[in-house]
């Protein structure tokens, strides 16, 4: 099983107990970014676009803390940037281990290995590893040759230091199914407990916006690569989300369900867009006009979102909002091969290949590794 029995039920109990208290705005996970500094320059990434003075910017422990008490979420993603560039990361993820928050670290590996003496292994805390397919893929995803060997090399050594470890991977037009079921294969025989998934969003700061996919293709891709399983396949997801980017399900989107803290504060509406912020979580759910977002809103920038930052929490809520909704997640989790020959079909469709890694590109990389370290 992807996630230990007990954070599920840590989770269940909490969304439960949400919806006895009569609460329909609740968020599920608190999506805390410390920094936006990264040692790396993703053409599809906006984070490091930030001017320099902004990048040089952290929150301090104490602002982590105040901001998940004040949330209340029971698990804690900290993404970024690269969160292994903070000082006082290790700090950060010990306190949030006090609280008994279940926490993913996430990161792009380059420094895990490095720094990993900084923590101790626990039920709590999961290092979720940036891995965008396979060995060309993610190089030619993340601008840096070289990338993919690093974070495998990093996952063996956090797993044999007795580390959580997932994978969390962000795919973007022009993937290849074959390729990323090959991929699977592979995480799966390096022992990682389970996988994330996701479609890339088009943020508007990202270098390159010629590969973000719209919501057709978005399912087209996802029935291709999610039919026809092999079982030993395990998913660190809400397997009605899985179910959604196959097309099989439609949700409105809940952008209050993984709301955003970072340096500039509560960020509205969510992890994704950036309307303005607000100092408190409670003035987050205020003041946000939630009825402008989602793709049923027709905002533009919703169009084609299919985030699992926005629609995880809608899966989680369909789980335990009606006997149909949690009997659904139980076939799916139990019964999950989806045989579907037309899928098949899908796979053998001529793919475009990846390029060669940009020089240029890999350039600023190198040289933001550089900014970053001094």
């Amino acid at each position: 099983m992807a996630v230990p029995v007990s954070q599920m039920w840590t989770v269940a109990t909490y969304v439960l107990g949400q919806k006895l208290r009569g609460r329909k705005q609740y968020p599920l996970v608190l999506m805390l970014e410390p920094l936006f500094r990264c040692n790396l320059a993703c053409a599809g990434c906006g984070k490091i676009q930030y001017p320099g003075h902004v990048l040089k910017m952290q929150l301090t422990p104490e602002e982590c803390f105040r901001a998940v008490d004040e949330c209340g979420a029971p698990t804690v993603a900290i993404p970024g940037g690269e969160p292994l560039l903070h000082p006082q990361i290790a700090e950060i993820v010990e306190g949030l281990v006090a609280r008994k928050k279940y926490i993913y670290l996430c990161t792009n590996a380059l420094l895990l290995k490095q720094k990993i003496h900084l923590f101790k292994p626990s039920k709590y805390l999961t290092f979720s590893v940036h891995l965008d397919g396979q060995r060309e893929h993610h190089d030619f995803s993340v601008c840096l040759e070289g990338g993919y060997d690093k974070a495998v090399e990093a996952i063996r050594e956090a797993l044999a230091r007795g580390f959580r470890v997932t994978t969390n991977t962000t795919l973007f037009d022009g993937a290849d199914p074959r390729s990323v079921r090959a991929f699977f294969d592979e995480m799966m025989e390096l022992g990682v407990e389970g996988m994330m998934l996701s479609p890339g969003y088009s943020y508007d700061k990202a270098p390159d916006q010629n590969h973000f996919l719209g919501r057709a293709r978005t399912r087209r891709l996802f029935r291709g690569i999610l039919s026809n399983r092999k079982p030993d396949w395990r998913f660190n997801m809400s397997p009605l989300f899985l179910e959604f980017l196959m097309g099989k399900r439609n949700y409105a989107c809940t952008p209050w369900g993984m709301p955003t803290f970072n340096v500039f504060g509560w960020q509205k509406p969510c992890y994704l867009l950036q309307d303005g912020y607000a100092d408190t979580f409670a003035e987050l759910l205020q003041t946000t006009e939630w009825a402008r977002y989602g793709t049923e809103s027709g905002n533009p920038k919703c169009a084609n979102c299919m985030v699992h930052s926005g629609y995880e929490a809608s899966a989680v809520n369909d789980t335990f909002g009606s006997l149909r909704g949690f009997w659904a997640t139980v076939r799916a989790t139990f019964s999950h091969r989806y045989e579907d020959r037309a899928a098949l079909e899908l796979l053998e469709e001529p793919v475009e290949p990846v390029h060669a890694v940009n020089p240029l590109v890999q350039i600023q990389a190198a040289e933001q590794e550089t900014l970053v370290d001094r």
